[in-house]
């Protein structure tokens, strides 16, 4: 059998990677990235919301592979990123990096401030990777149980006010119930959000919050 050059064996793997994707978005949102598949042509708000989908799930295999360069690339190119440890978003005490801050955060060993414990009220002084494990990524997000598409699929005590932050802001909720971990815990369920905004005529990440029942 004739070996493929590495081009075409590229341009496969893309292709199949991208059957991939739209199979979890059509499983989750019912429908298609693929609009040529569909019966009916999509309507503005799936076009959106598809968009939308798509690029969470893009987003959450770039932070689940550590890749902080290539998350950069995501991030809001002028405000940057907020990073919310709780579902009450503070912009007085939240970081927020900017691409080139954040492509270097693999090699950055600076303890950060990220906000302060939802119990307890102590401050988050941590090192990027070291607030990744336990506020960003705690969870494999990308095998989420339930998806919420501009909502937010569960609130805790905290005050849900991301949207007062960032009117503009579409956003993607990955929900875990509780019990997965612990049956006998039904309290240990959280969320990863990610939020967006138009910025050039395409989307960009500006907040990642993760929101537990405190």
């Amino acid at each position: 059998m004739k070996k493929l050059p590495p081009r075409a064996i590229h341009l496969l793997a893309a292709l199949i990677a991208g059957f991939i994707i739209s199979a979890a978005v059509t499983k989750l949102t019912g429908f298609s990235i693929f609009g040529a598949a569909r019966e009916k042509p999509l309507s503005a708000k799936e076009a959106s919301n598809e968009k939308l989908t798509a690029l969470a799930f893009e987003t959450l295999e770039v932070i689940k592979a550590g890749d902080y360069r290539a998350l950069s690339k995501i991030a809001h190119p002028e405000e940057g990123v907020v990073f919310s440890p709780c579902a009450t978003v503070n912009p007085g005490t939240n970081k927020c990096f900017l691409p080139d801050m954040i492509a270097a955060f693999g090699k950055d060993k600076n303890a950060y401030v990220w906000g302060v414990a939802a119990a307890g009220g102590e401050p988050i002084e941590m090192t990027a990777p070291e607030y990744f494990s336990m506020f960003v990524f705690d969870r494999d997000y990308t095998a989420a149980s339930v998806v919420g598409i501009n909502r937010v699929v569960r609130s805790g005590n905290a005050l849900e006010n991301i949207r007062e932050v960032f009117p503009d802001v579409l956003f993607v909720d990955f929900f875990y119930p509780g019990g997965e971990r612990d049956p006998a815990d039904e309290q240990d369920w959280s969320s990863l959000r990610l939020g967006y905004e138009e910025y050039g005529g395409a989307l960009k990440l500006r907040v990642i919050l993760r929101s537990d029942w405190n």
